[in-house]
């Protein structure tokens, strides 16, 4: 049964490809995989490659852009459907786009998504272990991110290739054996941005991981350093990602965390940027990733909260056809085997109602992060039911005293 399963998604990208005739032959195609930072990461790049003078197209979680246009992902999917894929590639070369940059998924390569795709670059921004009822095992997630590397190696026509590789990742090496032989192989840390003392808007350590996948990506294309810098300087960040709503007289700030790793580094941030004022607060507001997969992560994120938050109010996230009452208690008890006082610690389900009182629990000074959704443009809820949701709004809304919905 997994093999016919597999057999019919390869014959999908095949049969995509081909309709299409074959657009990526006629583009410079980048494709971004690893665990976060995908997004980022490609909004860099396609920053910088505009501010070069270049035509662009973008397929991310965040959004489609194909040269001027621009318009939000709404397909639940972070990497899309073969047709769609090949069919906004095409559409990228009858607007002349000189660059098309496709942000790379575990699942969509296990459902070969990114097969007769001819990529010029690969990229790899971090590896942390992440869907893993989904592929069984980490060791099976990693393989379907090394299986991305070996595809483009072996199968893609392009000349020359590159391969870029974070090289802080633990499991580099199955990288590095995937690439080696089939084209140009080029590390990036974020050691490189301290060195080069580049002011940015982008908050977080991470964040300079980020920015140096997309310079060691510029400098292959031979882009001049005040260009690089310049967009890079300039950049806003991605909307969900560290996006603050509001800095005064408290801030509220929305983020797609939704891993462990990446939810300790968001906290870390933020205690960073207030640690020179002890009286104010973190308000944390935590969901976990949605019902039926990544379960073992619940309780890890509790318990990671409860070492940086001030109030935890814990909330809904895409609880799918989980019961999200037991979800919230997975999560909690990660914080209760903790000394964080309980008293601090609210559940509630209604993701509005938790954000509001998150709000009206705010003083001057505090801040507020609200994790797990950022743009993402639905709460998917049992029964395959999708909720249409707009986190930025929903905040705007409670700011401004308008009425919502609860």
């Amino acid at each position: 049964m997994k093999f016919l399963r597999s057999t019919y998604h390869y014959l999908l990208a095949w049969f995509g490809s081909g309709f299409y005739k074959h657009p990526s032959r006629k583009l410079f195609v980048i494709g971004v995989t690893g665990t976060k930072g995908k997004s980022t990461v490609i909004e860099l790049i396609n920053a910088i490659l505009e501010s070069a003078g270049k035509k662009t197209a973008v397929i991310s979680s965040v959004r489609f852009k194909n040269d001027l246009l621009s318009f939000r992902n709404l397909t639940g999917m972070t990497m899309p459907g073969r047709f769609l894929l090949q069919k906004l590639l095409s559409e990228a070369v009858q607007s002349g786009c000189d660059y098309a940059i496709i942000e790379v998924t575990s699942q969509g390569i296990l459902q070969h998504r990114h097969r007769f795709i001819d990529f010029n670059s690969v990229l790899l921004t971090n590896l942390e272990p992440e869907h893993i009822e989904a592929h069984g095992s980490y060791e099976n997630y990693r393989e379907s991110k090394v299986k991305f590397f070996l595809d483009a190696a072996r199968h893609s026509l392009k000349k020359p290739k590159f391969f870029f590789i974070n090289s802080e990742v633990k499991d580099k090496d199955y990288f590095l054996k995937a690439a080696e032989g089939k084209g140009k192989i080029i590390f990036f840390e974020k050691s490189d941005i301290r060195k080069m003392k580049i002011k940015t808007k982008l908050l977080g350590e991470f964040n300079l991981e980020n920015i140096a996948a997309a310079i060691a990506f510029a400098r292959s294309q031979n882009i001049d350093w005040d260009t690089i810098r310049s967009a890079i300087e300039t950049f806003d960040g991605v909307p969900g990602r560290l996006e603050f709503v509001q800095k005064i007289p408290f801030s509220v700030i929305i983020d797609y965390a939704h891993t462990p790793d990446s939810l300790e580094k968001v906290y870390q941030t933020l205690k960073s940027q207030k640690s020179k004022i002890k009286s104010q607060k973190l308000i944390c507001v935590l969901g976990a990733a949605g019902g039926g997969r990544d379960v073992w992560k619940r309780p890890v994120m509790g318990e990671i909260a409860s070492k940086y938050c001030d109030q935890i109010i814990l909330t809904n996230e895409d609880p799918f056809d989980e019961d999200p009452n037991q979800i919230l208690s997975e999560i909690k008890s990660g914080i209760t085997k903790t000394q964080f006082p309980i008293s601090k610690v609210n559940e509630i389900i209604d993701r509005k109602a938790a954000i509001k009182k998150a709000i009206q629990s705010a003083e001057k000074g505090d801040t507020v992060i609200i994790t797990g959704k950022g743009s993402e443009p639905y709460l998917r809820v049992a029964n395959g039911k999708k909720i249409p949701w707009n986190e930025r709004e929903i905040v705007l809304r409670i700011l401004n005293n308008e009425r919502i919905e609860i």
